[in-house]
């Protein structure tokens, strides 16, 4: 899925996975107790950060990436009809698979 938007420096742009809804017990949980969702796929990487003599510096993840990342990273924005997080490539913690 494309979007209309590429992010700048050493930021991404991740969709969140949305967690289940049953616990393994099979017990439903409802929208109102459930926590967002702390993994998500990334749909767009910035071209990397600059480092102190000049040189651009890639980025380690790239679109299509499962990721984990901290419960208050990024900022929340609306692109094409989506919710989604911007955030810097240090607030992600790692690369899931």
């Amino acid at each position: 899925m494309a979007i209309t938007f590429r992010p700048l420096h050493d930021r991404v742009v991740v969709k969140r996975i949305e967690a289940e809804t049953k616990t393994a017990g099979g017990i439903i949980i409802p929208d109102t107790v459930k926590e967002k969702p702390q993994e998500g796929e990334i749909l767009a990487v910035g071209p990397g950060a600059r480092d102190e003599a000049g040189k651009l510096v890639p980025l380690d993840v790239k679109a299509g990436d499962k990721v984990l990342f901290g419960k208050w990273s990024g900022t929340e924005v609306k692109i094409d009809g989506q919710d989604l997080l911007i955030m810097k490539e240090s607030d992600i913690m790692g690369i899931v698979g």
